[in-house]
Parts: C-alpha cells; structure tokens; sequence
C-alpha cells in the first residue's frame, strides 16, 4: 500500500475509480479498506476473460495497430517500437476527453523534443553564441532547475 500512496496517491492525487484482475494481491483486506476510507470504487475484471475489460480492450486494439503502422521492415522488432507508439497514443488529442492522456495525467501538454530545440537554436543564432557558450548556458540552467526541483 505504501507504493501506491507515494507513487500514485501522493503524485496524481486519489482516483475515483480502478480497475484490475481478480488476483489475491488486489483482493486482500488491506486493498479493501485502503480503496473503502477513500472512496475508490475498484472492480475486478475477470483473469480467465479479459474481453470483461471493455477499456484495456480497445487501448490494446488501438496499440497494436498504431504498432503495425510504426513498423515497415522487421516485424519481430515490435518491442523496440513500443515506447514510440506509446507516445503517439498518449500524446493524441482524445475528443471524448477534449484532452491528450499525457495532459490529462500530467497536468500539462507533452512537449516534443523538436519543439525545445528549435526555440534554443534561434537564440543561439540571434545573440551569435558559439556552440561551447551555448552548451554551458543549457548546463546552468539544467543545474538551476535541478535547485527548483529541490526546493519544491
């Protein structure tokens, strides 16, 4: 229980709802009273089938075939291309929600590596730094945001 409170709990705040197998570690007294004194509603979907699951369901068949559409050459390498269709799938705009499950999660939009770059090679360009002073620049300011990172 202490891994859910400080990783789940403590970073997202308290879920509303849950849902997970039926398997002995989610069905002990200690679950039911922890989800009980919260409020959490927590279904079990059945293990022996789990089309039960309507949700993991259909993220599973939106998955794969955002996998299958990743790969072209090697199908075996599908493991490899997972974290980039994860991305994908957490990163688009879901209109049910009016939101990207990242930001939905996060609190924030994603934003894509190309997007910090491009921003940080116009100001390299408009105050003529050269690649040393630029690279020294974006190491204080890693530094000075681990800093804020502490104090918060």
């Amino acid at each position: 229980m202490r891994f859910f409170r400080d990783n789940v709990v403590y970073h997202f705040g308290v879920p509303r709802r849950i849902i997970s197998d039926n398997g002995p570690s989610f069905r002990s007294t200690k679950i039911a009273r922890f989800a009980r004194r919260r409020n959490i509603n927590w279904p079990y979907s059945s293990i022996y089938y789990p089309k039960a699951n309507g949700l993991a369901e259909a993220f599973n068949k939106t998955l794969v075939q955002l996998i299958r559409k990743i790969l072209v050459a090697n199908k075996r390498e599908w493991h490899d291309k997972l974290p980039e269709a994860l991305w994908a799938y957490r990163t688009t705009y879901r209109t049910p929600t009016q939101s990207t499950p990242y930001a939905l999660t996060f609190g924030a939009e994603a934003v894509l590596p190309l997007e910090v770059e491009l921003p940080l090679l116009r100001v390299t360009v408009s105050y003529n730094l050269s690649e040393e002073d630029n690279a020294q620049l974006r190491l204080e300011e890693l530094d000075g945001l681990d800093e804020l990172r502490l104090r918060a």
